[in-house]
Order: structure tokens, then C-alpha cells, then sequence
């Protein structure tokens, strides 16, 4: 196609062949059967806007077997990436892949440095990381456990520097541009109740995030953190389904309701985007203002 203003019935008749990808959803947006009169196309811009965001960039999900590791990875393999979905447990993995054919699968217990080291090497390289994966344990200060201790802050906060630091290094390697987004809390931030260790391990994810950027940054590798209130997953509704024990949470929240697991996806999709191109070291709060109150 030639960098001229091409006027068309459909939008099927300014597109190459090789081009079409994407075009339905753009198809919806213009008024068939009248000229392009208000939207003028060079092969540049419309190749622009019907080809999907993440198209040519290989994505990395941990924690992607289910809750919203599995909607960040279906959502970016909808978006044109090639993604690549990491969890421990198999059968979630394969009930992901059975759902969306197009997503490539790894089985590796990030618990185990060495073991999910090797294995992310093997999927490189990675331009999108999304450190989704993560584990809670609940006790109140003086009952907290050093196993508790351990377990937390070795899945994470040490499993992600892991993962990081093999897809960095090798983005820097290679010289090409990344993006990384932690999944993080608004316990980070927010002293919490019988959340001694939950509390301490997302805080020092925080802080990981804002050296990551500091020392990644001049290597063309943004990273981001995105923390959520409560997320209304399967197990979040299971276990904040009673209104005494939801009802003064939401109370701290000004929206007056709990997180949905697309509120979450959304704000991972525009931090891994070129959108957010000059946003980095940033802890974005999805927490319907939980955070100010």
C-alpha cells in the first residue's frame, strides 16, 4: 500500500493482505459504505491502528494458572503478543492452554531458584514481564513464623528479582527495550491487620521495583508496580464474602467497592504499554482511593 490518501467502501479494501489482523475492531468504528472523509489513512497510520499493541514483543506471565495472571495473559495474547505463561501447578496450565490455544505454557515452582532460572533463560527474549506470582499467609505480629517468613518473601520478593534479573540482563545484552510490571498491594504502603509478613514482603517488592527502574531505566527497561485493593477473584469472593469481615474494608475505600480482576489487567496493560512510555519506578494504585482515605 502507498503512502496516499486512499478513500474506501470498506476498510477491507485498504488493507494488504498481510495487514488484516485487527481490522474487525477498527471495521466497528467507521460507518460502512461512505467515503473516509473524516479519517485520512497512510499505510504508516492504518497498519498503526488495526495492528494490535503488543504485536512482535514476547511476553512473560508468572503466576498466570489462574486469577489474574490468566487474565493478563489471555488479555495479551488478545492484544498481538506472543505470551508465555509460568506456574507451578500443571493443571492450571493446561486448562489456560485448552482456553487459549495460542499461549505457550511452562511448569516451574519459582520457590526454586535455580530450576525457574533455567527455565525462563529458555524463553528469552522477553520484552513484557508481568511478576504476577505470589503467595499470602496471615498471622497476626506475635505469631508470625519464620516459615511464613521465608515462604513470602522467597516467592515474593527473591522469585521476582530471579526472574528479573535473567530477562533484563538478557534485554540488555541483546540492546533492546522492556517493560516490567510487579504485581504489588496496597499493603505495601498500608499497615494492615494480622498482615505482619504479607505487609513486609510487599514493601520490599516497592522498594525492589524502584531500584529496578533506577538502574534499569538508562538501559532503555522500564519497571512499574501495580497495587490493587482486594481483587474480586474466584478466591478473592470466597473469602471477602462476608459482610463482617468485607464491610470495614470497603468502608476505607471511597468508591465503595472492592477491585474487579479487569480493574487490575487494565492497569498492567497500560504500564507494559509504549502509553506509559514515560512512566517508570511508579507504584500505581488500583484501589478506589484506599490509599488516600
Amino acid at each position: 500500500m502507498n503512502a496516499k490518501i486512499k478513500y474506501c467502501q470498506s476498510l477491507w479494501d485498504c488493507v494488504p493482505a498481510d495487514q488484516v489482523q485487527g481490522v474487525a475492531q477498527l471495521e466497528q468504528e467507521i460507518h460502512l459504505g461512505k467515503p473516509l472523509a473524516s479519517r485520512r489513512y497512510t499505510g504508516a497510520s492504518l497498519t498503526k491502528l488495526i495492528m494490535p499493541k503488543f504485536t512482535g514483543r514476547r511476553a512473560l506471565v508468572t503466576g498466570a494458572g489462574a486469577g489474574i495472571g490468566r487474565a493478563i495473559a489471555i488479555k495479551l495474547v488478545e492484544m498481538g503478543a506472543e505470551v508465555f505463561a509460568l506456574s507451578k501447578t500443571a493443571a492450571h496450565l493446561e486448562s489456560l492452554k485448552a482456553e487459549c490455544p495460542k499461549v505457550h505454557i511452562t511448569c516451574v515452582d519459582l520457590g526454586d531458584w535455580t530450576a525457574s532460572r533455567e527455565a525462563v533463560k529458555k524463553l528469552t527474549p522477553i520484552h513484557l514481564l508481568v511478576n504476577n506470582a505470589a503467595c499470602s499467609a496471615l498471622a497476626p505480629f506475635l505469631t508470625a513464623s519464620p516459615e511464613s517468613f521465608d515462604l513470602l518473601f522467597n516467592v515474593n520478593v527473591k522469585a521476582v528479582m530471579n526472574v528479573s534479573q535473567v530477562v533484563a540482563g538478557d534485554l540488555v545484552a541483546r540492546e533492546q527495550r522492556g517493560s516490567v510490571v510487579n504485581l504489588s498491594s496496597q499493603a505495601g504502603q498500608r499497615a494492615l491487620w494480622d498482615h505482619t509478613v504479607y505487609c513486609s514482603a510487599k514493601a520490599a517488592l516497592d522498594m525492589l521495583t524502584k531500584v529496578m527502574a533506577l538502574e534499569l531505566g538508562p538501559k532503555g527497561i522500564r519497571v512499574n508496580a501495580v497495587s490493587p485493593t482486594v481483587v474480586m477473584t474466584a478466591m478473592g469472593r470466597l473469602g471477602w464474602s462476608d459482610p463482617a469481615k468485607a464491610g470495614p474494608m470497603m468502608d476505607r475505600i471511597p468508591q465503595g467497592r472492592f477491585a474487579e480482576v479487569e480493574d487490575v489487567v487494565n492497569a498492567v496493560v497500560f504500564l507494559l504499554s509504549d502509553e506509559s512510555d514515560m512512566v517508570n519506578g511508579h507504584l500505581l494504585a488500583v484501589d478506589g482511593g484506599f490509599l488516600a482515605a
